[in-house]
């Protein structure tokens, strides 16, 4: 099906949903995240990576489209506002690490909960500073325990907003790290 857009707002009665084996995602190499190919599916990841796997994010392009090309008459604009990738651990991350990376001048802001899976259940949450921008899973303290979902949004000019649960080994510690 080609790229098909809507001039909303749209407004539907009785929901929307996706479905299908092409709305999950498996990155096991390093990878340069695209809207067109990413953006709303889920990207799973995890267990045993031959190599540190680095989830790089899309620059952030909040620039008004030329008032010909829309936004809503050019399908293939440029602006990525809003777009959101959930990055999901389906296997606890084994012998490397799971890095989500942005270019370096866009940041993260928002938060995560930290929750350890041994029977102590201690649970910590973590807001990165204004320098981070990197999320670092490493299997144990860091989150990438099967089960960790994270949710990434371009939010505004050099802002992803990201939220979501990570699973620990151990005492939680912050995942959010500089470049």
């Amino acid at each position: 099906m080609a790229i098909t857009t809507l001039d909303g707002p749209v407004r539907s009665l009785n929901g929307f949903y996706s479905q299908g084996a092409g709305n999950v995602v498996s990155l096991t190499s390093s990878t340069t995240l695209t809207v067109a190919a990413h953006a709303g599916k889920i990207l799973k990841v995890g267990g045993t990576l031959a190599a540190d796997l680095v989830i790089t994010l899309p620059v952030i392009n909040t620039s008004a489209n030329a008032p010909s090309a829309g936004p809503g008459a050019d399908p293939n604009t440029q602006n990525n506002q809003s777009a959101t990738f959930t990055i999901w651990v389906d296997a606890t991350i084994a012998t490397s690490s799971v890095k989500i990376a942005t270019n370096g001048t866009d940041k993260f802001i928002g938060s995560v909960l930290s929750i350890d899976s041994d029977s102590s259940g201690a649970m910590a949450g973590f807001v990165p500073v204004a320098a981070n921008d990197f999320i670092n899973l490493n299997g144990s303290d860091t989150g990438g325990v099967i089960g960790t979902c994270i949710t990434i949004t371009s939010l505004t000019t050099n802002k992803y907003m990201v939220n979501g649960v990570i699973v620990c080994t151990g005492t939680p510690a912050t995942p959010f790290a500089n470049s």
